[in-house]
């Protein structure tokens, strides 16, 4: 293998290390942990140490010349490396005189000084071609003999501008106001000159403002209590909060800067904001850049692969890993992040955790447990620790110094909740024997001592905190509060409810009282009297799923958002008409469009508008059907014994069965039937035959299957997907995570089954089988033109015998 080739790899593979081997061939005065410590500083993530390193092995040559072309982080390298000492190696280099750099600036991938990098242009007031010093108050260039003069103090203009608003605004506070947003002299005259010609700006117009620091100053004014200050709206999603990054001659918020950079990732298809490019210049999400396996890193604590959650100075973390306590190491002596050692109870490093050496006392090479450097000993030659008997147990198996893991757990439950179990009510008496005999250990001392966990605890076990769902309302929301909440539910503490319909309820609670008291009125009929009635009536009792959430929220702000487009056209519901209802079909500026003709076909409905926007008839998936690569995936899923095998079934449901992401992470194990002969699947009225080995699969998914909660889970659970929170099934979002992790995009995955097996079933079968309505087994047929108009003849023709024998029989479904 070539040595190109050869650096090639290492820099997909260890950047760092080819970058550290680049540097110490030149220059031989830094040490390499010296030299390691400058590039992780520059590096910093894998992504730019890995272009760092490929721009190295391209042209090593560049440490000593210091010439460009080059990436912007060579010559940051280059500067951080003569500030260590290395005199070895050059200092960035101007591309056009050559001086040596201290700061440099870049135009491409070339390096100036700041001499070389002047720009020139035409003087807007003399007119001749010179570097430009400034710009005027309109914004064009202007040298140095022609500045924009204004003896004016912009501090003073700026508090003129807003003395008009409020007359009793105090001038130091505007002054350090804008101080704080724009500290250089000429960028306070800029924005005094843009506010003079534009006082709008302070009163709701900050969308147009030409400087970046014009909405940050209205946020801090307003911020201040100066009166007359109107926070601009976000032109894209009608929310009032940070906008300033310009879009289209306007400034708007973060969020609807990512949706103009919508594109379709390279790897899982979803339509994303890229945060990188592969090598063949393809869009890549976040999702699939983090979870990229060429992005993971070894963790400093746990030793897995895992995507890094923060740095140390020591190494990378995962996210399941939390900073290590300072310590001094009892093996290398060195006082740094350390854990405890089980073995002996003393402090001990990463390092000195995975290191292996000659044990001094058996002489076999062997990972090191106790003893020091020069005098390493190995887990069988560690003499055991001074073993203190347990107060209330014995149980040597799984030894922590001084106690066991299950009397450290009963000894945190005596801080928290009393030592005496029977003087609790019987919810929480449960909650405790739940936590005490938890099956992990270490997962229930971590859940005891989160700080969100624990006082929480300590105030229902003292009657400090009534047991009741309206006194979890009032501590807010947090993940950790809403999975005690449900832990207490499943261990019979707390009443179920629907948490996301007391949510949906919540956020219309307050979605309603931000409104214009004028719109109030419309708005509560809509959202309270049509929306969530109607999702009550369609649930009729079953949880709200967290996707009908979403939806209704989403109408309700596209309502709003309307109902705003009205109001700054000075127009209302009742006095808008066709034409002006057309015109917002034509205006780029309106959201929400689908959802906004769900309203004013409801606002039409109720005569409260005369206006009417047809609804449009679905026409089919909007995007290609590949039926081969969901054979291909089908395929790969029925034999690759290395997936989970709960992966694999939920997979197939979506590919051989049509079902979506929603109705499988709700299914229960008594949806399917096992016997000593075949195994049935209930989606509709009508149960499936699973052939092989479709039903082995199943029969292992219903045995073994285990969610990931520890505390007030159910034994065994009877859903057949269980989730993260005890007596819940798993979500939505982490399922379809899951499948998309194993290529498959539910949404256009089922479309795809949907389509084929509308091809070749029945309208009236393929309702019964798969627990669709018939209405829209019929609209699939129509669309992927299956023609089933004879199947009542031949029906009609089955022999009476064969119905006899079996009047329900299993619908058959193709299988692979």
């Amino acid at each position: 293998m070539s040595t190109t080739s050869a650096h090639s790899e290492r820099a997909v593979s260890d950047p760092i290390g080819l970058i550290v081997e680049l540097i110490g061939a030149v220059d031989h005065t830094l040490a390499p942990e010296r030299i390691r410590g400058v590039v992780t500083a520059v590096a910093g993530g894998r992504a730019k140490a890995r272009r760092l390193a490929a721009a190295l092995a391209q042209r090593p040559g560049v440490l000593v010349d210091g010439r460009s072309p080059a990436p912007r982080a060579i010559a940051e390298l280059l500067l951080a490396l003569r500030r260590a000492g290395a005199a070895a190696v050059s200092p960035p280099c101007c591309a056009e005189c050559g001086k040596h750099l201290r700061t440099f600036q870049r135009r491409g991938q070339h390096w100036y000084c700041s001499v070389c990098n002047r720009h020139s242009e035409p003087c807007a007031a003399c007119g001749n071609t010179r570097v430009i010093s400034s710009r005027d108050r309109s914004g064009q260039p202007r040298c140095v003999n022609c500045p924009d003069l204004d003896g004016r103090d912009p501090i003073m203009v700026i508090h003129q501008v807003i003395a008009e608003l409020d007359a009793h605004a105090d001038r130091e506070t505007i002054a350090a106001t804008v101080r704080r947003c724009a500290p250089r002299p000429s960028y306070q005259r800029r924005v005094a000159w843009a506010l003079e010609a534009q006082p709008g700006l302070l009163t709701g117009d900050g969308h147009l403002a030409p400087l970046r620091a014009i909405p940050r100053l209205i946020d801090l004014l307003a911020d201040g209590g100066v009166a007359g200050i109107i926070r601009p709206v976000c032109p894209g999603c009608r929310r009032v909060v940070r906008i300033d990054k310009p879009l289209d001659g306007v400034r708007v918020c973060r969020m609807c800067i990512a949706h103009s950079r919508l594109e379709q990732c390279a790897r899982c298809a979803a339509r994303r904001e890229p945060v990188t490019r592969d090598d063949q210049g393809r869009p890549v999400c976040a999702n699939c850049f983090i979870t990229d396996p060429a992005n993971l890193e070894t963790c400093l604590h746990c030793g897995r692969r895992r995507p890094v959650d923060h740095r140390t100075s020591d190494g990378p973390l995962c996210p399941s890993c939390p900073a290590l306590p300072v310590a001094t190491c009892a093996i290398c002596g060195n006082a740094t992040g350390c854990g405890i050692s089980r073995a002996t109870g003393q402090p001990w490093c990463p390092t000195c955790q995975r290191h292996w050496a000659d044990c001094s006392t058996c002489g076999q090479l062997k990972p090191i447990v106790s003893g020091t450097l020069t005098q390493p000993r190995c887990a069988e030659c560690t003499p055991p620790a001074a073993w203190l008997n347990c107060p209330t147990c014995s149980d040597p198996n799984h030894p922590h110094p001084g106690r066991c893991g299950r009397c450290l757990i009963n000894n945190r439950l005596d801080e928290l909740m009393g030592p005496a179990p029977g003087a609790l009510p019987p919810g929480l008496r449960t909650l405790r024997d739940n936590i005490a005999t938890a099956e992990h250990h270490i997962t229930a001392m971590r859940w005891l001592t989160k700080p969100a966990i624990a006082p929480v605890l300590a105030d229902l076990a003292a009657g400090r905190m009534p047991l009741t769902h309206a006194a979890f309302d009032e501590l807010g929301n947090s993940q950790a509060l809403a999975h005690l909440r449900q832990t207490l539910v499943a261990v019979g503490a707390l009443p179920d409810r629907d948490e996301e319909l007391v949510r949906l309820e919540r956020f219309l609670t307050g979605f309603l009282a931000q409104t214009n008291p004028d719109r109030r009125k419309i708005l509560h009929r809509y959202t309270i009297w049509h929306l969530l009635r109607r999702l009550r009536a369609r649930n009729h009792g079953r949880p709200t799923t967290r996707q009908q959430v979403l939806r209704i929220r989403s109408h309700a702000r596209a309502a709003s958002a309307f109902l705003d487009w009205l109001d700054t056209r000075n127009l209302t519901l009742g006095s808008c008409h066709q034409a002006d209802l057309d015109h917002w079909v034509s205006d780029d500026s309106g959201a929400y469009r689908f959802e906004t003709g769900n309203f004013i076909r409801w606002a039409h409905t109720n005569k409260l508008t005369a206006a009417h926007l047809t609804s449009t008839r679905w026409g089919g998936p909007a995007q290609l059907l590949d039926d081969q690569h969901r054979w291909d995936t089908a395929r790969r899923l029925l034999h690759d014994q290395t997936l989970k095998a709960d992966d694999r079934l939920a997979g197939l449901l979506v590919l051989l069965y049509a079902q979506g992401a929603t109705a499988i992470s709700r299914m229960t194990v008594e949806q399917i039937h096992t016997d000593d002969h075949e195994v049935r699947l209930h989606l509709g009225r009508v149960p499936i035959h699973l052939p092989e080995p479709v039903a082995t699969l199943a029969r292992d998914v219903v045995t073994n299957r285990q969610g990931h909660a520890t505390i007030g889970a159910l034994a065994p659970s009877p859903w057949l997907f269980p989730g993260g929170q005890p007596g819940r099934p798993i979500s939505t979002t982490r399922l379809t995570q899951r499948l998309t992790n194993l290529g498959i995009r539910p949404n256009q995955t089922r479309s795809t089954a949907l389509f084929q097996l509308a091809t070749e079933i029945p309208a009236a079968i393929l309702a019964r089988t798969l627990g669709i309505h018939t209405d829209v087994a019929v609209t699939w047929q129509r669309l992927s033109a299956g023609d089933w108009t004879t199947y009542a003849a031949q029906i009609s023709r089955r022999s009476t015998a064969s119905c006899a024998t079996d009047p329900h029989p299993s619908e058959p479904i193709p299988t692979v």
